[in-house]
């Protein structure tokens, strides 16, 4: 049962971050890329804070504060206002197409950090997802060499630094509360830029607004707590596995929800990435298991 309700909080994750995608695209025209983010990440905070009162969540140390404010900034600040820009000009599933590709710069940002080995299968893996990426920017003629695609993986880029930067918080604390730090961090250092953003804020539809706090409640605060949950209870394998869902079903949603017909092209590049990212995560495990079976044939 409890590997059931994992498995159930892992698959709810991927729904909500899936959805999202087309989430921002319905708020952030509405409300500004700046306005979305102050809004998200406030309404996501407020939520979190709630819920670690509850929790009786820890103060963080004074050594614990760089990486709050690096893993803050790279994983909210930055990569919030990345996509919201990028989504006033590129197709939802697009986006999500693109920023599943993140696990490849975390191996890169683990690797200069932590001194985490890089092993062929790595190599092999993130050239394989970097084609499809590259097959998925250049599958809209209209948004091919545009900005908005590289403000997109620029996003892919801040969010893969953002993960390998929770390492060192999560060996002594829960995943509720590095959730809590870096989200409180991330909306202290966008706070100060509501000045330019504060005019769309102000003539915001009920409708941006809905969505703004949609995104902020379920796919960030909600999001989190159950993927700590998912995290704590599945094999690692498993709840990693699990993320490669979310680009064809935040494709599906937008499908569904904004009428975005994916391309061809777009799907053969989102395969490509998801084929890559899973060569890069799975690979060791999977090359792993031939050598066992055999030194198992042969102590028999």
């Amino acid at each position: 049962m409890r590997l059931d309700r994992a498995a159930l909080a892992g698959l709810a994750v991927v729904l909500l971050w899936a959805s999202a995608f087309p989430a921002i695209q319905v708020a952030a025209p509405d409300l500004g890329a700046v306005g979305l983010s102050v809004v998200r990440l406030v309404v996501a905070t407020v939520a979190l804070l709630l819920l670690a009162t509850v929790r009786r969540v820890r103060f963080p140390s004074v050594r614990e504060l760089g990486w709050i404010v690096a893993a803050g900034f790279f994983g909210m600040t930055a990569y919030q206002l990345l996509l919201n820009v990028s989504e006033l000009h590129v197709p939802a599933g697009t986006a999500s197409i693109i920023v599943s590709a993140a696990p490849l710069v975390s191996v890169a940002v683990a690797r200069a950090l932590f001194q985490e080995p890089v092993t062929r299968t790595t190599m092999v893996g993130s050239a394989v997802a970097f084609a499809g990426v590259v097959v998925v920017c250049l599958s809209r003629a209209g948004v091919s060499l545009s900005t908005a695609v590289w403000v997109v993986v620029a996003a892919m880029v801040v969010q893969g630094v953002y993960h390998p930067l929770q390492r060192p918080l999560l060996r002594t604390r829960s995943g509720l509360e590095v959730a809590t730090y870096t989200m409180g961090a991330g909306t202290l250092m966008t706070l100060p830029l509501v000045p330019l953003g504060w005019d769309q804020l102000r003539d915001a539809t009920v409708g941006g607004w809905v969505a703004a706090v949609y995104l902020g409640l379920l796919p960030s605060a909600l999001g989190f707590v159950l993927w700590a949950y998912a995290v704590g209870r599945l094999p690692i394998a498993a709840s990693t596995s699990l993320l490669y869902l979310v680009p064809p079903v935040a494709v599906l949603i937008a499908w569904i929800w904004l009428g975005e017909v994916p391309l061809p092209a777009e799907v053969l590049g989102g395969a490509i990435v998801i084929a890559g990212v899973v060569v890069v995560t799975q690979g060791p495990r999977l090359r792993a298991r031939p050598r066992s079976r055999t030194a198992a044939g042969a102590a028999t």
